[in-house]
C-alpha cells in the first residue's frame, strides 16, 4: 500500500479557531473518513475501496444536515466514474471522465495524500492532470484539472492546486502521511493523532 494503514485525526482551523475535525481510517485497502464541524450539525462521510495499486475503485459518500440527507455511490471502470446521487426521494445518474491515472478526490485530506503518493511512486516532482472531484456538499462529481509540484528540493513539501486560483502547501513525512496543509484562504489542517506504526 502506498500509505501506511492507520487511524488519523486532523483539526481544521482558521486563525487558531477550530472549524472542523476530520477522522480518517485506512485499513486493508479501504478508506473511511468523516468530517464534523466544531459547531453545527452537518456531517460529511466517505467510504472508498482501493485496488492493489492504490487506485480508488468505489466511493460511497453522504452529507447530512439536520433531517436532510444526501447520498452518492460511484464506481470507476473503463476510464469513467459512474454513479448516482440521491436526495429527497429523487436520484440522478452521473458519469464523469477519469484522468490518465484514475485519480479521485473526495475532499478529505487522505485523498490528497493518496494523489501525492501516486506522483512520488512515479518518480515525478510535478504533475498536472484530470481528477474526478466529488463536491462535499452536493456529492456531485465533476472532472477538472489539478496540479501538484514539489517545492524546490524538499521532498516533504508540495504545492497543490485543486482548481485555478486556489493553492495549498502540503507537508508530508517520509511515509507520505500528511502532517499539515495550509490553503490560500487561511485554513490550516493539522494532524493531531498519527497512526500507530507496526514494528
Amino acid at each position: 500500500m502506498l500509505i501506511a494503514d492507520g487511524e488519523l485525526r486532523y483539526d481544521i482551523r482558521r486563525a487558531g479557531e477550530l472549524l472542523a475535525v476530520e477522522d480518517e481510517t485506512l485499513a486493508a485497502g479501504r478508506i473511511h473518513g468523516i468530517r464534523r464541524p466544531a459547531s453545527g450539525s452537518n456531517v460529511y462521510e466517505v467510504e472508498a475501496e482501493l485496488d492493489d495499486a492504490g487506485i480508488i475503485r468505489r466511493v460511497v459518500a453522504s452529507y447530512s444536515r439536520g433531517p436532510f440527507t444526501r447520498n452518492a455511490t460511484y464506481e470507476s471502470a473503463d476510464s469513467f466514474l459512474r454513479g448516482n446521487v440521491g436526495a429527497m426521494g429523487g436520484r440522478n445518474n452521473l458519469t464523469v471522465k477519469l484522468g490518465r491515472y484514475g485519480e479521485v478526490d473526495a475532499d478529505l485530506i487522505i485523498f490528497r495524500a493518496l494523489t501525492i503518493a501516486h506522483i512520488r511512486e512515479r518518480g515525478q516532482t510535478r504533475w498536472t492532470g484530470r481528477v474526478a472531484a466529488i463536491d462535499p456538499n452536493t456529492l456531485v462529481a465533476a472532472t477538472g484539472k489539478q496540479s501538484c509540484r514539489q517545492r524546490g528540493d524538499d521532498p516533504h513539501v508540495w504545492i497543490y492546486e485543486p482548481r485555478m486560483g486556489d493553492s495549498e502547501e502540503i507537508e508530508i513525512d517520509d511515509s507520505g502521511l500528511v502532517l499539515r496543509r495550509r490553503d490560500s484562504r487561511g485554513i490550516e489542517t493539522v494532524l493531531v493523532t498519527p497512526p500507530l506504526r507496526q514494528a
